[in-house]
């Protein structure tokens, strides 16, 4: 019987070896670019997100620039990414914070981040995450999905649940990285409909593997 504490021990040791520097797959090169690349990405490919940046960026570099900017025009550039309406306005909305709230500075906590239009408690998580380096682990559908299926949450209903069991059990200096790593995960190997479990590095200490492996005896 594995132990929660030798299947969290296990995880982490391989991912330190196999992706030790574990990163946000989105382009930015600033807190405010991040902040609009992450808002985006809800329920979107970081590739799709990637391909439509680079010219909102290029036109509005700044929250002073984007808080100006017309709802038409930025759905304009935005277009092909999910919900562009909703995030249209959420863009000019939280740029408008942004500049009358927070002197057109990035909040480096969550409670303030989660005043910003468009930002819910996962994206505040990232921005203090990848940015000021916190402890905060932010649960998005991979990071729910491989945390239920390998074992490391115990069928945690909500992502709160998952970000509470993950935090408490995985040491605070590693938690910005772990985050990159469930993801990641979640991404390219431990994939929704069918996980690659034959090229799993993990696949020995997985609660959804072994559970499989030993039903179709």
């Amino acid at each position: 019987m594995i132990t929660k504490k030798q299947r969290y021990s296990y995880i982490i040791d391989y991912f330190q070896k196999e992706r030790p520097t574990a990163q946000s797959e989105l382009n930015y090169k600033n807190p405010f670019e991040l902040l609009v690349a992450v808002i985006l990405s809800a329920q979107c490919t970081d590739k799709r997100v990637n391909i439509t940046t680079p010219e909102l960026f290029k036109k509005y570099p700044n929250a002073e620039k984007l808080s100006k900017a017309t709802i038409d025009d930025v759905y304009n550039i935005i277009k092909s990414i999910s919900y562009p309406n909703n995030k249209a306005k959420h863009l000019v909305e939280m740029s408008k914070t942004l500049v009358e709230k927070f002197n057109s500075i990035v909040p480096d906590n969550v409670e303030d981040l989660q005043k910003l239009s468009g930002v819910g408690r996962k994206t505040a998580n990232v921005i203090t995450s990848v940015i000021f380096n916190q402890p905060n682990m932010p649960v998005d559908t991979h990071v729910f999905r491989v945390s239920n299926r390998i074992g490391l949450s115990n069928n945690a209903k909500t992502p709160l649940e998952v970000e509470k069991q993950l935090t408490k059990n995985i040491p605070k200096e590693l938690i910005p990285l772990a985050h990159h790593w469930l993801i990641l995960h979640g991404r390219y190997v431990c994939l929704a409909r069918k996980p690659k479990c034959s090229s799993c590095g993990i696949s020995s200490i997985c609660k959804y593997f072994l559970y499989t492996k030993t039903s179709e005896k």
